[in-house]
């Protein structure tokens, strides 16, 4: 069993997260690394302390070997917060360990301390692996499905 502690993660984690990040775009079709936007996107995240959360696995020697984020956007259905999980991801050489789902317990744990009463995630559907971790610790598939478009900064009129 390897040992590791999952923590909030702070600004001296970017570049290792970045490098957790790498792995995740590789496996999903609809990123690709980039180092500069994730460095921006991390900061930006780690400065939403009310509304946003990275938790970081780390090994016994401080190393970074996992992370997944949660943002709360609200919910009409629900009539208060959900959670966007996202960026759920553990080193290849610490998986099947529980990290990851240790990671996503803390991050639904400070969802639900923050009102949240739902969480969801989107995963590759031809990430077979990540499909059937999801599937194995209770996450059900909706049918929705994701589409999404880029968009355009616009200055104020």
């Amino acid at each position: 069993m390897t040992a590791y502690q999952i923590q909030a993660a702070n600004c001296e984690d970017i570049p290792a997260l970045i490098k957790l990040l790498d792995t995740l775009f590789t496996i999903e079709q609809d990123f690709t690394p980039n180092h500069a936007a994730q460095h921006k996107g991390l900061d930006l995240l780690l400065q939403q302390t009310d509304t946003a959360y990275i938790a970081v696995a780390r090994h016994a020697d401080g190393t970074a070997i996992g992370m997944a984020s949660a943002q709360l956007v609200v919910s009409t259905a629900e009539g208060a917060f959900s959670a966007w999980i996202e960026d759920v991801v553990v080193d290849a050489n610490y998986r099947q360990h529980g990290i990851g789902s240790a990671l996503l317990t803390d991050v639904l744990n400070w969802a639900a301390i923050k009102g949240a009463t739902r969480a969801q995630l989107l995963a590759d559907m031809d990430n077979t692996p990540a499909l059937d971790f999801y599937q194995r610790i209770g996450w059900k598939m909706t049918r929705l499905v994701a589409h999404r478009c880029g968009l355009v900064k616009q200055t104020e009129a």
